[in-house]
């Protein structure tokens, strides 16, 4: 009997849950090697940390499957973050919501239509966003910090900061669009266009897809998901730097790929994309816990990119073959 046999479904279905198991080992013996690491008060801190990541990462996934990328997540991350905080003592809260949101979303439509309808590569489009976004951010706050005055009495700290039934509200927000998202993904007919033109852009063209239109959609969800996440990161901090989201867009990314999302498009799961987060922020946090120097993730990344890639690449190289 060969069930293990190479190129077997047994094989590749043991490769796909692998990183699963991995983490899992990685969890148990992180656990025994770290007093404060399984404590309640620590995974409620990395899934506070993490809900950033995941929210713009489960819009990534989307673009990514789409065949694309988003290299400017991690600029309007801090343009929105800056904004939230510099907007509340203008215009209030919920103003600041609504143009913060609104922000995001015209963003994303740059980004879209200058890859889905003028068919620019997404790789240099989104590279020169995130130039341009980093210097309006600079210009906008004068290259100087931004704060709410009085952050102590706005219900907006609670958006961040807050709890339900001991839950942090930025994890209940991001379980909420997980499971919105994964469901447009798998049960809707806009998540079909999506597989479909990563999967085969020009083919989709004669099934009556709108590959342009579609394209152009992925990119308002990664502006509105960073927008929320700049809001979510605002309410945190109550005060920040200018280039706060300086190098999430890597992080996110990996993550998403990480998950399994395919870079050549066609494949992915937004609840996979949740699990690649979650591996990060935990394998983060114990390095830190260890002692670690905080600069010491972007090394991990590296490695986390570099292994997700060749695992991606493997598996489609067995499936071909298959």
């Amino acid at each position: 009997m060969k069930l293990l046999a190479s190129g077997s479904p047994y094989e590749v279905k043991l490769k796909k849950q692998g990183l699963i198991l991995s983490f899992i080992i990685f969890l148990i013996i992180a656990s025994i090697s770290i007093d404060a690491f399984m404590t309640t008060t620590n995974i409620l801190t990395v899934l506070r940390q993490s809900s950033i990541i995941g929210i713009i990462a489960i819009a990534m996934t989307f673009v990514i499957i789409g065949g694309n990328f988003d290299l400017s997540v991690g600029s309007l991350l801090s343009l929105t973050t800056v904004m939230s905080l510099d907007l509340h003592d203008k215009i209030g809260p919920l103003a600041t919501i609504i143009v913060v949101i609104l922000i995001g979303i015209l963003i994303g439509c740059i980004n879209g239509a200058l890859v889905g309808f003028l068919k620019l590569n997404s790789l240099i489009v989104t590279l020169g966003m995130l130039s341009l976004l980093q210097g309006m951010t600079l210009i906008y706050s004068n290259g100087e910090n931004v704060s709410i005055a009085q952050p102590e009495e706005t219900w907006f700290s609670i958006i961040g900061r807050g709890n339900i039934i001991g839950i942090p509200i930025p994890v209940i927000i991001l379980v909420t669009l997980v499971i919105i998202f994964q469901f447009i993904l798998t049960k809707t007919t806009y998540g079909r266009k999506v597989y479909a033109i990563g999967g085969n852009g020009i083919a989709s063209n004669f099934t009556g897809i709108r590959r342009n239109l579609t394209v152009f959609s992925t990119f308002i969800l990664t502006g509105v998901c960073t927008s929320i996440a700049g809001i979510i990161m605002a309410s945190r901090v109550m005060v920040s730097q200018n280039q706060i989201g300086q190098g999430y867009e890597l992080e996110i990314i990996a993550a998403v790929i990480l998950g399994g999302t395919s870079l050549m498009g066609g494949s992915g799961s937004v609840t996979k994309t949740l699990i690649g987060v979650l591996i990060l922020g935990f394998v983060n946090n114990a390095l830190l816990l260890l002692g670690f120097p905080y600069y010491t993730q972007w090394i991990v990344t590296w490695f986390v990119i570099i292994a997700a890639v060749w695992l991606d690449m493997s598996l489609k190289k067995e499936r071909s073959l298959a």
